[in-house]
């Protein structure tokens, strides 16, 4: 039984190995050979935009090229020889512009002198006229009301006046007859005594123990402050000071950058501070620095003020008093327009009573100003001039010298 049993099982696995070798060469037939295989190349499309919705679609499989359908690339020619370009010179880019050049002003002696012709038109109303009319061979009392209203008329005010035409009046009858150069010397003589020599007229502007002159430059707007303080710095400069610069008027745009360019010109610092800031900060600053420099004279810009506005006048005195913390004021000059008359007496006169006034400085005396306004505003203040303004050139500030002046205004 055991042996039927192992026969059958042993038929059984025959049977299935040789069925499978009937079914596997059965496939073996169908499949064609690798040669003879046929190339499937799938349609050429373009691809398309994917539309609304269609962002996470899979990509579809682009057609792909075989070995021998890629073109080769060509090539590439030989480059040509470069040209030969003449050599160019190329420009270096323009340097930053460069601090103006330190210049050296002119000397101040006798500068005045060398600027007499500047007062031709004040000539003509002082000096020729007073000529003119003192030469006729009567002088009765309608030629000397003449006289005294041509004085009147050039700003040299009515006490002034009427003393100079009672001096005139009394040399004229002692002296009789008169020749043209007497009378040139004589009214010279007068009108230089009238002027008055005996004032000292020098800007205080050395450095002594305490540290540096310090000198405030005041007055209302539009007289040339700023151009005068700038014009100084030159005169100072000139006669060998070593000069620090206060930007005190922060009031008007642009002042600051103005004084500076006056100062880079003769090589004088200049401090200065933020547009509306406070003036006396300013001011004390300046004064600080030129202590700390050694320098001889510290000059400061003070904003331009009308005589009529209280706290702008109360400012001012503030800025002296801060000042005077670092030691004394050694001077307070006005400037003036000459061209004002006495408008400008109604303004000095103002600004004497918040800060003590040392001397005035007269602009614009090139122009229609009558040279007379020199005896009323002294008169007026008690102070004497001690610069004049004739012109718009660097070096036109004068220092003041009453002969040269008076010899300027009746010529030769």
């Amino acid at each position: 039984m055991e042996y039927v049993i192992l026969a059958v099982v042993i038929a059984v696995i025959a049977i299935g190995a040789i069925a499978g070798l009937v079914v596997s060469g059965r496939r073996r037939q169908q499949l064609p050979p690798k040669s003879q295989a046929p190339v499937i190349t799938a349609p050429k499309t373009t691809p398309q935009e994917p539309q609304v919705g269609e962002e996470a679609a899979p990509p579809t499989e682009e057609p792909r090229r075989t070995v021998e359908e890629v073109p080769l690339p060509e090539a590439p020619a030989a480059p040509e020889a470069p040209e030969v370009v003449e050599a160019v010179e190329v420009e270096a880019p323009e340097a930053a512009e460069a601090a103006p050049a330190v210049e050296v002003p002119e000397p101040t002696a006798g500068r005045l002198v060398r600027l007499r012709s500047r007062l031709s038109r004040s000539q003509n109303s002082i000096g020729k006229g007073l000529l003119s009319l003192l030469s006729r061979e009567h002088l009765d009392e309608d030629t000397w009301e003449e006289i005294e209203d041509t004085l009147l008329t050039a700003d040299v005010g009515v006490t002034p006046t009427q003393e100079l035409v009672e001096r005139l009046r009394t040399r004229v009858k002692v002296l009789g007859t008169r020749t043209p150069d007497e009378l040139r010397a004589l009214l010279r003589e007068e009108l230089v005594e009238l002027i008055g020599t005996d004032s000292d007229r020098t800007v205080r502007s050395v450095k002594h123990e305490e540290g540096p002159a310090v000198v405030l430059v005041v007055g209302v707007n539009g007289v040339g402050k700023t151009t005068t303080t700038g014009k100084l710095a030159r005169v100072l400069v000139a006669d060998g000071r070593r000069v620090v610069l206060g930007a005190a008027d922060t009031f008007r745009a642009a002042a600051a950058d103005q004084l500076q360019t006056w100062g880079e010109r003769v090589g004088a610092h200049t401090v200065r501070g933020p547009e509306g800031g406070d003036p006396a900060s300013i001011a004390f600053d300046a004064v600080k620095e030129g202590i700390a420099e050694g320098v001889d004279t510290v000059l400061i810009d003070t904003a331009g003020r009308l005589h009529t506005k209280t706290g702008l006048m109360d400012e001012l005195g503030k800025v002296k008093r801060v000042v005077e913390k670092h030691g004394p004021v050694d001077e307070v000059l006005l400037v003036l327009d000459a061209t004002t008359g006495q408008n400008g007496l109604i303004q000095a006169r103002v600004f004497a009573e918040v800060v003590d006034i040392t001397g005035i400085v007269l602009t614009k005396l090139d122009g229609t100003a009558k040279g007379g306004i020199v005896v009323a505003v002294q008169r007026e203040l008690g102070v004497p001039v001690k610069l004049i303004g004739l012109g718009e050139g660097a070096d036109d500030l004068a220092p003041f010298e009453p002969g040269a002046f008076v010899d300027a205004l009746i010529g030769d």
